[in-house]
């Protein structure tokens, strides 16, 4: 990865570094000396003298500084709560800064990747800051992935320290075999997390020259340690892998300044105020936990950690912590409006959600609000930070049928304050479509929260952002109001006969059927028509005796004929760790169907 930080740094990066201007007077001298030439002052200061940039006035953006804001404005107030387990913001600041000291005294420099296998436990938590605080960049791996695909993305990042949860162990340690198999090059070196609430006795201990034990090394490191701060806000933070094949997975970098201000953003645009409670449901290994992992920072927020997710867990945390913030993909969602009476709680207070991933059924959502939490809608790809836009709800939508509402909060909305600009564009035009809710376009994003490329594949990177936008791959509308609302991915959309057939639009459809779970809809090939709609549908419990013609009718009640599923297959539906379907697994079912026609 030093090749990757080598190459973010300009020469104002190696200007404005930490290391030139703190150590004294002489050193800040030097730096403003630097300023006055052409090539450092930007063009409206030519007709203004006296003007000059400086360590007084300019230092690259880092969400480091968040925690060190916490520690000195909420010092005694509890940062983080798992099980029995709680800590004060003094007290994390205290213990970032001794991880950091161990991290570097493990041998770790500036761009040097460290990676994590974990769930939502204070580990996780912690190398958020830890490891930028060492000069590292974090690679948080999906907790639910195989070995070999842990040993691919650790050969990918070049990872040099791996921290491993201890219910995780066997597959990191399958990765790591596989890695000393296929190469010469020295595996990382694994840390252990045992189980920090105290709860379980399980946890297993392992003692070679190769190997440590979280809190172990965390006490060999210095609590008066001297960040490395990033040289340039360009600086790598963090490395997000997202969807990809085992020969070319894509690493998706996101710098120091991406970051703060994507955390900035997400804490404004989901209404978090001082001091909030956040329950853990978003998996912090996905975008860092939508960069809330330093957005709850910033607010001096409590952290409360869940190392497993279900309907019972978020309502008895609810109600023990007063929770006013969480979020989760429409899945989790699904969970929560279908889960057991016996699991449910009357909630405290109202619990603001986030949700996002996929475009959530009008009916969840209503059902959610039944339930007492506020859903706040938003929209973003790994290659955003996560979070881009959101659904900016308008008081004068309050009056209107529960229906309606439910309609508009399921719209992506409009950019949030980090990006410039988000359009629905002509991906070979690159013009704008007309903004009258039904001619569809790709999503574009440009702006400051746009990851910085992907890792060692500048081939990709190019394509991502050729047109000077980045191309998400989505499809969508525009309303007349400006907001957007998703109709499906690229490779998802179904055209039969000629018709395009929003994938979105018919799941939307079977959602509303009172026996549907869950839902996906993917294409089938058809010698007749080229293709159609073929449903995969769960079925909620006591509904076994509804059969596939019955959905099929039920769709042409309510679409257009040519839009209903001519194939329905009740069957589990995979997805991923975050809750995304797994269409692909879906589209390659229906391809072996073969043909109705």
């Amino acid at each position: 990865m030093n090749h990757l930080v080598k190459n973010s740094f300009t020469r104002l990066a190696s200007v404005i570094s930490p290391y030139h201007f703190r150590p004294g007077v002489a050193h800040y001298y030097r730096f403003c000396s630097h300023f006055s030439g052409n090539n450092f002052e930007p063009e409206s200061w030519k007709s203004m003298e006296g003007l000059v940039r400086c360590p007084a006035n300019h230092v690259p953006l880092s969400p480091i500084v968040f925690l060190e804001r916490a520690a000195k404005a909420y010092t005694d107030r509890t940062s983080l709560v798992y099980g029995c387990l709680k800590y004060t913001w003094a007290q994390t600041h205290e213990r970032c800064l001794k991880l950091a000291s161990a991290l570097t005294q493990l041998g770790i420099s500036p761009g040097d990747v460290v990676a994590t296998l974990a769930p939502n436990v204070p580990a996780m938590y912690e190398l958020h800051f830890a490891v930028p605080m060492a000069g590292g960049v974090l690679c948080t791996l999906n907790a639910r992935l195989d070995s070999a695909m842990i040993s691919v993305l650790l050969s990918h990042s070049e990872a040099k320290i791996v921290f491993v949860d201890y219910q995780l162990l066997e597959i990191a340690q399958g990765a790591l075999d596989l890695l000393t198999q296929k190469t010469d090059s020295k595996p990382p070196i694994l840390v252990l997390i045992a189980d920090s609430d105290g709860s379980s006795s399980t946890s297993p201990t392992i003692c070679t020259s190769h190997t440590y034990e979280y809190e172990s090394l965390l006490e060999t490191g210095n609590c008066g340690f001297e960040i490395r701060r990033p040289r340039s806000e360009w600086d790598p933070i963090s490395v997000n892998y997202t969807s990809g094949t085992t020969s070319r997975p894509k690493g998706v970098v996101y710098s120091h300044r991406g970051a703060y201000l994507n955390a900035l953003s997400t804490v404004l645009l989901h209404g978090i105020g001082s001091m909030p409670v956040y329950l853990w449901t978003v998996p912090m290994f996905h975008c860092n936990g939508w960069c809330l992992t330093w957005g709850v920072a910033a607010q001096g927020g409590t952290n409360i950690c869940l190392r497993k997710v279900n309907p019972k867990y978020i309502f008895d945390n609810i109600v023990q912590y007063n929770v006013t913030h969480m979020g989760g993909a429409p899945t989790v969602l699904n969970m929560i409006v279908n889960s057991l009476v016996s699991d449910q709680r009357p909630l405290p207070r109202k619990v603001e959600i986030m949700t996002g991933g996929s475009p959530p059924p009008p009916q969840i959502l209503f059902k959610m609000e039944e339930l007492g939490f506020g859903v706040n809608h938003l929209y973003g790809l790994t290659e955003t930070y996560g979070p881009g836009t959101y659904c900016s709800w308008k008081p004068e939508w309050d009056s209107l049928p529960s229906n309606e509402r439910s309609k508009l909060k399921a719209r992506q909305g409009v950019q949030h304050l980090g990006l410039e600009e988000v359009d629905i564009k002509d991906p070979l035009t690159m013009e704008s479509v007309t903004p009258d809710g039904k001619t569809m376009g790709e999503i574009m994003f440009r702006g400051n929260t746009v990851m910085s490329g992907y890792l060692k594949d500048l081939k990709a990177t190019k394509e991502a952002f050729r047109g000077g936008w980045f191309r998400s791959g989505d499809l969508a509308v525009k309303h007349p109001d400006n907001y957007i609302e998703v109709k499906d991915r690229l490779k998802d959309i179904i055209i039969s006969g000629g018709e395009n057939i929003s994938t979105v639009e018919v799941e939307t459809v079977l959602f509303s059927h009172p026996a549907v779970l869950e839902a996906a809809v993917v294409a089938r090939p058809d010698n007749h028509w080229g293709q159609t709609p073929c449903a995969f549908v769960k079925l909620k419990e006591g509904f076994d005796h509804l059969k596939a013609q019955d959905l099929i009718e039920f769709c042409r009640d309510n679409l257009p004929h040519y839009m209903a599923p001519r194939t329905v297959i009740f069957d589990d539906i995979p997805k991923t760790a975050t809750g995304k379907i797994q269409k692909f697994i879906l589209r390659e079912k229906a391809k072996a169907l073969g043909s109705l026609s």
